[in-house]
């Protein structure tokens, strides 16, 4: 893409997801994300983009129904009637609660959920389009790195999720859009370190020095969709180097 526009983000309220939305509203795009629940924390995000110069619009959707997405996609075209960037940010599997009621949930949420939303969007999506998947290096190497066996759930799950989006790129292409993948090691502050923590005591201080911030992170997905240069399937590390993920 040329320059800014309409920006969609999955799970936009908090971590990645929210410094991009601030990022992306920086640089002039309006944006819209997606939140769970919280409304108060994505209305804050919501402010904060406002203030950086966008407009802002929060939804509530949980990706993983039809219903929701449909109803995105119809707030989506109410607003802007279109869409310049999709970072697909939102995904899951550490959440106990989730997983307790369905076993199944890493999946649904980091592979077909993922798929799912491209397909309600799609006819959203603008000439030219950039779709940003946004994984971590264990989820990207997966099955060539070790991973912890509490997170080997998401990433057998998001790496599925991105061999599935990476199956499309030449349709996706045909309609104009390219896909970008952007992956990095554990981000400061997000959930995902924060869960990892409380299983593997001493992770965080053993990987400190490898560690980003979300706004690192977020500038980083903003880069990958404003450079022309890069195709569709290239990869964008962020921290430390993929090399530095313990092979298995």
């Amino acid at each position: 893409m040329t320059g800014p526009g309409t920006a969609l983000i999955t799970g936009g309220s908090r971590g990645i997801g929210a410094a991009t939305a601030r990022e992306l509203a920086s640089r002039g795009f309006d944006v819209a994300f997606t939140y769970r629940n919280k409304k108060a924390r994505a209305d804050e995000v919501a402010a904060d983009v406002e203030r950086a110069g966008g407009a802002a619009l929060a939804i509530a959707a949980d990706i993983t129904g039809a219903a929701a997405l449909r109803s995105l996609a119809a707030a989506v075209r109410d607003w802007r009637g279109r869409i310049d960037l999709l970072v697909l940010n939102a995904s899951g599997g550490l959440e106990r609660d989730l997983l307790a009621a369905d076993p199944d949930y890493p999946m649904r949420i980091n592979r077909d959920a993922q798929n799912a939303t491209v397909d309600a969007l799609l006819p959203l999506l603008a000439r030219p389009a950039t779709i940003v998947f946004v994984t971590s290096h264990w989820a990207h190497l997966f099955g060539t790195v070790a991973q912890l066996p509490d997170y080997e759930p998401v990433a057998r799950s998001k790496r599925a999720g991105e061999d599935l989006l990476r199956a499309r790129i030449g349709t996706l292409a045909e309609r104009g859009i390219r896909l970008l993948v952007v992956t990095g090691d554990l981000v400061e502050g997000t959930i995902t370190a924060r869960l990892l923590e409380r299983r593997a005591r001493g992770l965080h201080d053993a990987r400190a020095e490898e560690l980003v911030t979300a706004e690192v992170f977020a500038r980083a997905i903003a880069d990958a969709a404003l450079d022309p240069t890069l195709a569709s399937g290239a990869t964008v590390v962020v921290g430390g180097p993929l090399a530095s993920v313990p092979r298995s």
